[in-house]
């Protein structure tokens, strides 16, 4: 499937693609983005199958996923890339950079959920399958304020993603665009083994209050030694509405030999 993309910087320049968490979409990485294309680099944002504007259609399983990435570089026309996945988008960009090293620049991962406990990912697939829905935008916008997962992300930057994010339906109400069914199989998904470690220069972000297993992350130093770059911001595990300054300067400094 080729993706719906956002864009930004001149297609010829170096390429940054990334890739959002669960139930987001691309818009997400707007500002990171912004930053990443001013020096001169080429950044794309993927809307993963089952989320935003690109085709909701099955299979949502990882390989799925991977093969998707790389059937929108080519219709892009994007031979190699460095990759910035964030949760679950962090899994789907670590598979892609181990499986595609010759496509593969640098590997930025942001949180990611590599491997998800099952009893953590059964609790959240049986809450991503309910129907949510809202008669209003600001009760979409409460809903991700109480959310577990929402430490300190500003209301006026939820707020801003929530207007852009969810459409009203023939009944009235509104929901974000995402398919609970997808969303379910994502969560099993991230209950498989880690994908492999891509022998390229990778960053992990992780935040103070991480998904992130500490054994997954120990992997990594063994594996990469000094390819690896570790960070730790405060907050959150939606650590680009949370720690964002933090955040981008991590991948700004990381990024920088590239460009």
């Amino acid at each position: 499937m080729v993706l719906k993309t956002r864009r930004w910087g001149a297609a010829d320049a170096d390429c940054v693609v990334c890739v959002h968490g669960l139930t987001q979409h691309g818009g997400v990485f707007d500002a990171l983005a912004r930053r990443l294309a001013a020096p001169g680099r080429f950044v794309v944002a993927v809307d993963l199958r089952g989320h935003g504007e690109s085709g909701f259609e099955p299979p949502w399983d990882e390989e799925s996923h991977v093969g998707d990435l790389l059937e929108t570089l080519d219709v892009l026309g994007v031979e190699r890339a460095s990759w910035i996945g964030h949760s679950f988008g962090g899994r789907i960009a670590a598979a892609a950079a181990a499986r595609h090293g010759q496509r593969t620049a640098r590997l930025a991962l942001l949180d990611p959920g590599l491997e998800i406990p099952p009893a953590q990912a059964l609790r959240s697939a049986e809450t991503e399958r309910l129907d949510w829905s809202f008669a209003t935008i600001e009760g979409a916008i409460q809903a991700i304020l109480s959310s577990p997962t929402t430490v300190a992300s500003p209301r006026e930057v939820v707020a801003a993603y929530v207007e852009d994010d969810v459409r009203k339906g023939p009944d009235g109400r509104y929901r974000f665009r995402f398919s609970p069914a997808a969303a379910v199989v994502a969560w099993s998904e991230m209950t498989r083994p880690a994908p492999a470690i891509a022998g390229c220069p990778t960053l992990i972000v992780r935040a103070a209050s991480s998904h992130v297993e500490p054994h997954l992350q120990a992997r990594y130093e063994e594996a990469l030694g000094e390819l690896l770059t570790l960070v730790e911001v405060p907050n959150g595990h939606n650590l680009l509405w949370e720690s964002p300054q933090e955040t981008l300067a991590a991948i700004e400094r990381f990024l920088e030999p590239a460009a």
